[in-house]
């Protein structure tokens, strides 16, 4: 097999996730520990016990996301004896992913992942009131056509997501968004659906947000990722760490490339995506992209198992 390691973004979050590697994982036990002490909250009782809508606020869901990849693939480099270096060619995250893969590859340390999903999460979340903004999936339509509608539909709207052929999900001011899923569903797009989210992502109404990312990126220190990461922003290869932090920035308010960062590992040889983490999204779209790739889903101790007897 050839491997890319890749790693789950918002919407993949449920009460109860990472409880059960905390039970049965020493390694697992001391991410969650450490996440909660640089947080300085509870942020694993969340995860276990929820209440769901407090664990579903972007503040909470992205450093909880984060910290199950992270304890997910401790338990795979302590107790599997996986070198990150060698088991795969490539990292990826889908969004809030991103930071996930690239404390994974070493860039950033678990402390200073956790900080900044934690400040990109409230910062993101306070950038645009609760209810001015809304993102939308546009299932049935490509990018392009999402693009149009988006660019039809007036005011602020965008295309904030590629996930797949047929799934792009834009993002804007509310009223521009339910325009666009108007201007689609006339247009034929399968089915257009208004997404539960508490602030609208990937969209220029994020520049604040960005402009916060910017300072604490600035602030963080970073080493160069020991395996590449496929950016979200291009779709292809970055290693040099002062890109890296632009990106990251630019991530903010541009659109997740995911479809086409599944399609060049695939053009360069990688036959398996192991999505490390909560959730089963990043597989699920790995099928719709290209069917001949496999996708695996690494995220509870069964999973880890099975995971580690293919190597």
């Amino acid at each position: 097999m050839a491997l890319a390691f890749v790693f789950p973004g918002q919407a993949a979050q449920a009460v109860g996730m990472g409880r059960e590697l905390a039970e049965a994982f020493a390694p697992a036990r001391r991410v969650f520990e450490e996440v909660d002490e640089v947080l300085k909250q509870n942020l694993a009782r969340l995860m276990f016990e929820g209440p769901e809508d407090e664990l579903t606020l972007t503040e909470n869901a992205q450093p909880a996301l984060m910290a199950v990849s992270l304890a997910a693939l401790r338990v795979l480099t302590d107790e599997g004896n996986v070198d990150i270096a060698k088991a795969c060619r490539f990292v990826a995250g889908h969004s809030l992913g991103e930071y996930s893969a690239l404390a994974a590859a070493g860039t950033f340390a678990l402390a200073d992942a956790a900080r900044l999903v934690k400040i990109r999460g409230r910062a993101m979340q306070e950038a645009v009131p609760v209810g001015d903004g809304a993102m939308a999936a546009l299932l049935g339509f490509d990018v392009e056509e999402a693009r149009a509608v988006a660019e039809d539909a007036g005011g602020v709207c965008t295309a904030a997501n590629d996930n797949a052929p047929g799934q792009v999900v834009i993002s804007g001011s509310r009223e521009a968004v339910e325009r666009a899923v108007e201007i689609a569903a006339e247009r034929g797009a399968r089915r257009s659906i208004m997404l539960p989210v508490s602030a609208p992502f990937h969209c220029p109404l994020m520049a604040p947000a960005a402009e916060v990312m910017a300072e604490a990126l600035a602030e963080t220190p970073m080493a160069p990722p020991v395996v590449p990461l496929i950016c979200n922003m291009t779709a292809a290869p970055l290693e040099d760490v002062d890109e890296i932090r632009r990106r990251l920035v630019e991530q903010v308010l541009g659109m997740v490339r995911w479809r086409e960062s599944v399609l060049y590992m695939r053009d360069h040889d990688v036959d398996t995506l192991v999505e490390i983490g909560a959730g089963r999204v990043l597989t699920g779209l790995t099928r719709r992209i290209d069917r001949d790739l496999r996708g695996v889903t690494v995220g509870t101790p069964e999973e880890i198992e099975a995971f580690l007897e293919t190597l």
